[in-house]
């Protein structure tokens, strides 16, 4: 599994924690926040240590070749800045990226957290769309259809759901925040598929 954009790396830490018997993999370009991370994942498993994680330092746009149809499921949670702009303008080259570390039917995950108002800023900043039903469905859906991604459904994620994410931005979101949680999930496939409605609104 890879944590694309992992930032504190406490999700994919987590995870690999919960479940020995797979490798996990957290991918950020900036590697400050994964020092404490990294270097507990090296101790003796009694002591935090996780023999089966992994931190890479590299850029969404240039994924290594070496992690090339590996990726089981790749996770994309609370993406900001060009990562955000990559996974919901979205961007063909970044799609094709992600698309290539992926095993045949490998699932990718995007959550994406939208306040209206403190985020409309960095949306503008970014020329993102809004991300309702009817973006999804025009703009969106068709190029993961082109790159290679069948759609297999979104939704907005409740709110007791959030903290369940293990990562610094679902931590900080408060019982009082406007913000709506919009997730979508799609497999790689090279296949033919009929088209879905997408439900999230």
């Amino acid at each position: 599994m890879v944590d694309l954009g992992t930032g504190d790396g406490r999700f994919v830490y987590q995870s690999a924690r919960a479940n020995p018997n797979r490798f996990y993999i957290g991918i950020d370009a900036n590697a400050d926040p994964l020092r404490k991370l990294s270097e507990k994942a090296f101790r003796r498993p009694e002591r935090g240590g996780t023999p089966n994680l992994m931190f890479v330092q590299a850029a969404a746009e240039a994924l290594p070749a070496e992690l090339d149809g590996l990726a089981d499921e790749v996770h994309v949670h609370f993406p900001w800045g060009s990562l955000l702009r990559g996974v919901a303008l979205p961007d063909p080259a970044m799609l094709a990226g992600i698309r290539r570390i992926c095993a045949p039917d490998g699932v990718l995950e995007v959550i994406v957290g939208i306040d209206p108002a403190r985020d409309q800023r960095e949306f503008d900043r970014l020329g993102l769309p809004a991300l309702t039903a009817d973006t999804l469905a025009a703009r969106v859906r068709p190029v993961y259809d082109s790159a290679g991604f069948r759609w297999l459904g979104d939704g907005l994620l409740p709110r007791d759901d959030w903290a369940k994410l293990e990562c610094a931005w679902a931590r900080r979101l408060g019982s009082g925040e406007r913000r709506a949680v919009c997730y979508f999930v799609v497999a790689a496939d090279d296949r033919e598929h009929p088209a879905n409605s997408p439900n999230c609104s």
